[in-house]
């Protein structure tokens, strides 16, 4: 709803204009537009001088299907505790029903005891929900494995970000990120070269060697700081 009335030239304050003094997303006090207008900007950016933010901003105009995709990759990006859930959720198989345990022993692992129980049963349903409105989860008090469908617009932002942490060429289409897209390398593949024809990336493949750029997305100086170019 917010993207939707802010144009992608938008910037922060622009964002925070909508939701405060417009009450875009129809919040019924002021206290809760500024926790909802602090949170989607701890969650997401909200500025287009973050590139996380600005690409995926770029690729949301471009499709509908996969936007809860590239929420949630944008989200995962910036929420570590969402982030370390993310092996449970690669682990199940679909229409598994989801352990609620095995999220609180992930997060658990991950904080120690920072959390105190209320707040960590907080957390575990917070990213459930996430999980569940990326489609990798179904279901309400019982939540069941679902199968997501990505979009070539979702693989370019998730090869992306695999790219930013280090993964380059073929084993992007391994990494952490890619497996949340729910499908194989070889069907990655397939879809990144229907994104080369869109126009959003550039991949190369031969002999078992795959290149990829990202050149269209960026800026001179994201372009140096991926691929360490002077």
């Amino acid at each position: 709803m917010l993207l939707r009335r802010c144009p992608a030239t938008a910037t922060r304050a622009d964002y925070t204009t909508e939701i405060m003094e417009h009450n875009c997303l129809g919040k019924q006090t002021a206290s809760t537009r500024f926790l909802t207008n602090q949170r989607l900007g701890e969650l997401y950016g909200l500025d287009p001088s973050v590139p996380l933010f600005r690409i995926m901003r770029h690729l949301w105009d471009i499709e509908d299907k996969g936007r809860p995709l590239l929420a949630l990759l944008a989200a995962i990006c910036r929420d570590p505790l969402l982030r370390v859930t993310g092996p449970v959720i690669i682990r199940m198989k679909h229409g598994d029903e989801l352990a609620r345990q095995q999220i609180t022993d992930a997060l658990r692992e991950s904080v120690g005891d920072r959390l105190n129980p209320d707040s960590l049963d907080k957390v575990v349903r917070n990213t459930s929900a996430s999980w569940t409105q990326s489609g990798h989860l179904s279901g309400r008090s019982r939540k069941t494995r679902g199968k997501v469908v990505t979009t070539p617009a979702v693989v370019t932002f998730a090869l992306l970000l695999a790219a930013m942490t280090g993964a380059r060429g073929l084993p992007a289409f391994e990494s952490f990120i890619a497996r949340l897209l729910d499908a194989s390398p070889d069907e990655l593949i397939y879809l990144a070269m229907d994104a080369k024809r869109l126009g959003l990336l550039d991949i190369k493949q031969a002999g078992g060697i795959v290149t990829l750029s990202f050149d269209l997305l960026l800026n001179d100086v994201e372009r140096k700081l991926l691929y360490g170019a002077d």
